[in-house]
């Protein structure tokens, strides 16, 4: 067996590996107790309302997908259409997987709450584990295998045939994650927030009952969302991810590499090996996540310690890596500054949101004069996060392209997501944590039980706003890394085409790119509120008969369910359409160099507004959690109503229209990479 087979077969090995790894831990997560009766039937109503959730958004996602296949079989071919249909399946699969695994852990962690707060984070951060290595398993594999057959079809072929063929279909595979992560973005982020949002302002504020009190008919769809969104939505967020690394950097690196006069399939595989390396390490680091003492404070410390491990060991290895494929350590430099970078990010996000920072104190004592000087500080707070978090963005782009010029941005990028499987573990633990303690609110578990999930749930929210962090600043150096790719495309061999933003055209693009998250925020914001409003008319009417507050009668839960479903899948389709026809106008309207502006603009605008509708949200969000840990006055307060309605106005920028836009921004830039060869023969008249 020759060396190159080994390389490619590398990837698909270690995804084979992580697959064990997931079957094994979650048949240790599923042998655990699932509590009383009462537990069980609450958990057993969330996840059928999850289930019917993603199988009813499944045939809407179905039949787009069904279309774009065609469309792209008659014009680009249908090995491309292929790899697309394997991409999306992929993304819906790894989304799909990790919800189920994560809807029946957080009973599991709310029953472990009884043995101390270390046991029930055992359980919850070993389901998010799960998840995070389902990912990063399966992007690894699929591009992997893809690359296999590739390889072994075209074996005869000249090694330039094969590369060539290879940065086409690859595309596809991207494109497909793509598109199929937008739509479960989107879809469950309206859901969980129109729950979300009706809860609070009719339970909290209006009949002034706990967060989760069982008496409120959408608590059983906030927690549903909770799953659909920020485990199914962002799973199939962060595969995309993933998956847009790979490609960007596979290609970038046989173009670099190549024009060095070596064989251009080393830099095409070296990325491969690097995921590898990255998922193997991850898997190492899920194993230093041990609360020490139950009594231990900073409960966010040991999760955070995987996350240093698997770093390190992945330093390690690129080291290595980047010695034994190209005799120096340029490759090392930028995929560790992906992994510093990586850090760097989630410690501004930690800071500008965790509920144990300055930042969020200061919030949640605005909230003491009203919610109009409580949202105020929060927009502030955000907007300076994103100032900051740009920054890095910008410093590590430099230095990539310094060192190893477009291929070197495409490696942080892929740094930055080599330990996607950490990343996806400790946002999963979010959402588990947050039903979780919801079970045992809606269960009567006693208060020593509860406070222990309390805390979990504080330190949830904290890892979500972390990796969303890490996410978006990731995305944002994976499009600059696609949108090089692009340049690629539509420039003459051997040399970079300059994008000159004097002209009409290109400045045009730059003008509509800005806009269309803006445009994009708008509708799925504005998607949330709809749908919240019939959640809040439903919660008020059942409210209207007294006996439910009174607890003579129960809730209908269903209703609300079925109410946001419908909402979120009547609402998806029309955010995502904007994502995949805005490049496609613009690229056949105004030309191949026109739609490079306009894919720049996307990037800046989208990358900026992400990290700040996250950020104000997560801020909104803790400190609502820290005044109800008893500060300033604590719950039922004028001071709590307040910081109620930061975290309403909140929930839908850091769990709708904030993550989605690091889809979008890549969502725009692989179209661009797939109709570029139509661009270029448009322009030139054939």
């Amino acid at each position: 067996m020759d060396a190159s087979l080994l390389f490619v077969l590398a990837a698909p090995a270690a995804g084979l590996i992580g697959f064990l790894y997931v079957y094994l831990k979650s048949r240790q997560i599923l042998a655990q107790s699932e509590g009383t009766p009462k537990m069980r039937e609450i958990s057993g109503a969330i996840r059928q309302g999850a289930q019917a959730y993603l199988n009813r958004q499944f045939m809407t996602i179905s039949k787009v997908v069904a279309v774009l296949a065609l469309i792209i079989t008659w014009a680009l071919g249908l090995e491309l259409a292929l790899t697309f249909l394997f991409g999306a399946i992929c993304s819906f699969a790894s989304g799909y997987i990790g919800m189920q695994i994560a809807i029946r852990s957080n009973v599991r962690t709310a029953a472990a709450a009884e043995k101390g707060v270390g046991r029930a984070l055992d359980v919850a951060f070993g389901a998010g584990t799960t998840n995070g290595m389902l990912i990063s398993s399966v992007g690894l594999f699929g591009i992997g295998i893809i690359t296999m057959v590739m390889y072994l079809t075209m074996a005869g072929s000249p090694q330039a045939e094969l590369i060539a063929k290879l940065s086409v279909v690859i595309v596809g595979f991207s494109f497909g994650a793509s598109t199929l992560a937008l739509f479960m973005r989107v879809g469950g982020g309206i859901f969980t927030k129109a729950a979300d949002v009706g809860a609070d302002l009719v339970g909290k504020v209006e009949a002034g009952i706990p967060e989760d009190d069982p008496r409120n008919p959408a608590t059983i769809a906030d927690n549903v969302g909770d799953n659909v969104g920020d485990c199914a939505g962002m799973g199939a967020d962060l595969f995309e991810s993933y998956a847009a690394a790979f490609v960007s950097s596979m290609i970038l690196g046989a173009i670099a590499v190549a024009a060095e006069g070596r064989s251009g399939f080393i830099g095409l595989v070296f990325p491969l090996l690097v995921g590898s390396a990255g998922l193997l390490s991850s898997l190492v680091g899920t194993f230093f996540t041990k609360v020490s003492r139950e009594d231990q404070k900073d409960l966010l410390a040991p999760l955070t310690k995987s996350f240093f491990v698997a770093n390190v060991l992945s330093v390690i290895l690129f080291a290595f890596l980047s010695l034994y494929f190209f005799g120096d350590l340029k490759a090392w430099v930028v995929l560790s500054l992906g992994l510093v970078v990586s850090d760097a990010i989630s410690r501004i996000t930690e800071h500008y949101t965790s509920v144990e920072k300055n930042p969020v104190k200061k919030l949640a004592q605005t909230a003491t004069t009203g919610a109009g000087t409580c949202i105020i500080e929060g927009t502030a707070l955000g907007m300076e996060s994103a100032f900051m978090e740009v920054l890095l963005v910008a410093v590590a782009i430099y230095v990539g392209y310094g060192v190893l010029g477009y291929f070197g941005i495409a490696l942080v990028g892929l740094g930055m997501l080599a330990t996607t499987g950490i990343i996806v573990s400790m946002d999963t633990f979010g959402p588990i944590s947050d039903n979780a303690q919801g079970i045992a609110e809606m269960s009567g578990m006693p208060s020593k039980q509860r406070s222990v999930l309390d805390r979990l749930d504080a330190v949830g929210n904290t890892t979500k706003a972390l990796t969303k962090g890490v996410a978006i600043s990731g995305a944002a150096i994976t499009a600059v890394a696609l949108f090089s790719t692009y340049l690629s495309k539509i420039s003459p061999p051997n040399t970079v085409l300059a994008i000159d933003v004097a002209q009409p055209t290109v400045f045009i693009g730059l003008l509509l790119s800005a806009a269309v998250p803006f445009l994009f925020c708008s509708m799925t914001i504005r998607a949330v509120g709809r749908a919240a409003f019939l959640i809040v008319e439903e919660v008020r009417h059942q409210f209207k008969t007294k006996k439910i507050l009174q607890g003579k009668d129960k809730p209908d839960y269903a209703h609300a369910v079925d109410i946001c479903t419908k909402a979120a899948l009547g609402e998806l389709v029309l955010p995502v359409l904007l994502a995949l026809i805005a490049p496609v106008a613009v690229g056949f309207i105004l030309g191949p160099v026109a739609l490079a502006g306009f894919l720049g603009g996307a990037i800046v605008s989208a990358q900026m507004l992400a990290v700040y509708l996250c950020n104000s949200g997560g801020a909104w969000d803790n400190a609502k959690k820290y005044i109800e840990r008893g500060n300033f006055g604590g719950k039922g307060t004028p001071t709590h109503a307040a910081a109620v309605v930061g975290d309403t106005v909140g929930d839908p920028f850091k769990d709708t229209a904030g993550p989605a836009l690091n889809i979008l921004m890549k969502v725009m830039s692989v179209m661009a990479v797939l109709i570029a060869g139509l661009l270029v023969g448009k322009s030139m008249g054939v």
